[in-house]
């Protein structure tokens, strides 16, 4: 297991754990109410850590190594999916994945952000940051659906679209733009949950849709906190202060209005009980896209328009 500085009393009580089973497979000694004091002090600790995380802390839980993947929900949800490659343009973008699949019966279009799993998948993925390929191929798996009736699942994780000269050339700012054109208008249900980072328009190349979800322990931002403390500050040692002023937390844009609710994870975060976290996952796409179905291609469009053009705040200022 990978621990968090803010984790480090954790740790201590796992590696007791650990030595306290090891003592049990190799003697005949029971064990069994030491280790259940254990796991019963791990619990409370757990409680007391996180039920009081800064921004800074969330935002380090949304990075960490062992926390799932879109891939991971995919294969775990989604029964004989077949992924599709190409933006039919240009190539395929390892950093968004996409394709076909089914959850209990019904057939669905699921889109994701892919980091990778080790360090050799990261740099084969571009840790998450898509190319204008890759949101090129993320509509036109949108149109696909379209095309066939099927609902949109969107899975965002991302430190935002790729920054190189390369990815300008191609056209970055009007892929991401014509996605947010195109996914306003789409005629299918589109279902939208930051599952890790949700950073600027590397999210919302992916993001607009019909219900927005975050999970408890991610952020969705204009900017990261280290980006905004270089700016701010020259320097990246204001991260932390930065995070709590951006406001980025799920329980911040969903106070904002930003997105529709927020999905609690397992005690300790995702990547501390992967499965369960998928099967609660599984259980609100089921039930958000059962909903999606029922209303008409132009009820669902009118309502997603009017949902983005309620957002932000204005002011209308008299003609002199």
């Amino acid at each position: 297991m990978v621990f968090l500085e803010f984790e480090r009393p954790l740790e201590k009580l796992y590696e007791q754990l650990e030595k306290i089973r090891q003592i049990e497979s190799e003697g005949d000694i029971d064990v069994t109410d030491k280790v259940k004091e254990l796991e019963s002090k791990i619990k409370t600790k757990q409680k007391e850590i996180y039920s009081n995380l800064s921004g800074w802390q969330k935002v380090q839980l949304s990075r960490h190594p062992e926390r799932p993947y879109s891939l991971y929900y995919i294969e775990t949800m989604f029964k004989k999916f077949v992924e599709l490659h190409g933006d039919r343009t240009y190539g395929d973008d390892k950093a968004i994945v996409g394709g076909i699949g089914r959850i209990n019966g019904q057939t669905l279009v699921v889109i994701g952000h892919q980091k990778g799993v080790n360090t050799k998948m990261r740099q084969y993925r571009n840790f998450g940051m898509a190319n204008p390929e890759g949101y090129r191929k993320a509509l036109r798996l949108m149109k696909l659906a379209e095309k066939f009736n099927y609902p949109v699942v969107c899975l965002i994780d991302t430190p935002g679209a790729y920054p190189g000269l390369e990815a300008e050339e191609r056209g970055q700012a009007e892929a991401i733009a014509k996605n947010l054109l195109e996914m306003a208008q789409l005629r299918v249900p589109i279902v939208c949950y930051i599952i890790g980072e949700g950073a600027s328009g590397g999210a919302l190349g992916i993001g607009l849709g019909d219900r927005v979800y975050m999970l408890e322990n991610t952020w969705y931002s204009v900017i990261s906190p280290e980006s905004c403390s270089s700016i701010l500050w020259r320097s990246w040692d204001h991260k932390e202060e930065a995070a709590e002023s951006l406001k980025l937390t799920a329980d911040h844009m969903l106070e904002f209005g930003l997105i529709d609710d927020v999905i609690k994870e397992p005690l300790g975060g995702a990547h501390n009980d992967p499965e369960k976290m998928a099967k609660i996952l599984k259980s609100h796409i089921k039930k958000e896209v059962a909903t999606l179905m029922e209303l008409t291609p132009q009820r669902r469009i009118d309502q997603r328009i009017k949902k983005y053009c309620k957002m932000g705040v204005y002011q209308t200022a008299a003609a002199e």
